[in-house]
């Protein structure tokens, strides 16, 4: 099966390459075209760091009895027509029937070659389009949302390692996100993390606690040695950054 790459050609995140997505059509087959079956990242949000590329699979099925050049799934937020993506690789046609194709399709995001802006970071819209040979197109909104968000990291610190029963111990961390503008992880106060125990031996953690994170993403907080087990903090994210679980630290009880 053949592969097709295309790729933004302006230095930005959200690059309104094209005109009018501004007004992207409701339903399907305004121009002789059907999209159905529209799946993006498996319905999961897209999560994104400061230095590594991100693939998002896709997949469509398109129908139309028209010759086409290139049929691609995007996302696009509000009036003002910003696309984000910055490489887009698409599947030669899986021939379903005459004039019914499903395809499978990449969208690649690299904060570390393209500059993104935080604020791109939440909801966005998805359409699907394609480029008639011989010229002309169909842009069709598919009325999905799919959710782009900034990474994020959390650090953790069990201390005294060992420690006497019923003595205490402190635990410590910080939880940090991407900051897609200066391509480095910063502070991310005030956020409610969960502190989570695993005693040796057993297959799953317990939320002991939950915490909010200081102003500076620093996380502190006291329990009593009871058990050996590793001990780790769990941030389940939010509408424009993506959960994180830290490293697990391990604490010997005598």
């Amino acid at each position: 099966m053949g592969k097709k790459v295309w790729r933004v050609l302006v230095a930005g995140g959200a690059a309104a390459v094209f005109t009018g997505v501004a007004a992207v059509p409701a339903g399907a087959a305004e121009g002789g075209v059907s999209f159905t079956r529209v799946q993006v990242n498996g319905g999961k949000p897209i999560v994104i760091g400061v230095a590594k590329e991100v693939g998002a699979p896709t997949s469509f099925r398109m129908e139309t009895t028209r010759k086409w050049k290139w049929p691609a799934v995007f996302l696009y937020r509000g009036d003002t027509g910003d696309r984000l993506w910055h490489a887009i690789e698409t599947s030669d046609c899986n021939q379903v029937r005459s004039g019914v194709c499903d395809i499978a399709e990449t969208m690649y995001f690299d904060p570390d070659v393209w500059d993104m802006r935080n604020s791109e970071a939440g909801a966005w819209k998805v359409a699907a389009e394609v480029y008639f040979k011989g010229g002309g197109g169909d842009t069709d909104d598919k009325g999905l949302t799919v959710y782009v968000k900034r990474n994020s990291r959390l650090t953790v610190n069990a201390a005294p390692e060992p420690v006497s029963k019923g003595k205490t111990i402190t635990v410590t961390g910080k939880v940090t996100r991407a900051n897609w503008e200066t391509k480095k992880y910063a502070s991310y106060g005030g956020r409610l993390v969960s502190l989570q125990f695993k005693p040796s031996g057993a297959t799953s953690y317990t939320t002991v606690k939950k915490v909010h994170a200081s102003g500076s993403g620093g996380l502190r907080t006291t329990v009593k040695a009871s058990k050996t087990g590793a001990w780790r903090w769990v941030y389940y994210g939010n509408t424009t950054t993506g959960p994180s679980t830290s490293a697990a630290d391990n604490v010997v009880v005598r």
